[in-house]
């Protein structure tokens, strides 16, 4: 999804559009996580961009998404664009406490 979504516009309620944009953003990346998988991926993972235009898009983490539409919002921005690319994800696995605790020791 490469998208610009206006924040404004006549005779359209600036909460309601707000309140789209965002469903619009959650129902596109339900619809990515419903996908199947490929053989040897854990799961779908997402690249997301955020600014007020492409030009000006910075990479963000898609749990960032929502506080910084709200954060634009308070500012009165006019529009924003939003980038979500899904790609493959692989679970890493973890180092348990007692492990690192004796490597330290070593």
């Amino acid at each position: 999804m490469k998208k610009t979504f206006p924040l404004k516009a006549e005779g359209k309620n600036p909460e309601r559009m707000l309140e789209a944009t965002k469903h619009e953003i959650r129902k596109y990346i339900k619809r990515e996580r419903r996908r199947d998988l490929p053989e040897g991926v854990d799961f779908w993972d997402f690249d997301c961009k955020f600014g007020t235009s492409s030009e000006t898009a910075s990479v963000a983490h898609l749990a960032e998404l929502v506080p910084l539409i709200d954060a634009l919002v308070k500012s009165d921005g006019e529009q924003f664009y939003v980038e979500i690319l899904s790609k493959h994800g692989h679970r890493q696995t973890r180092v348990h406490a007692e492990n690192r605790a004796e490597s330290t020791e070593e």
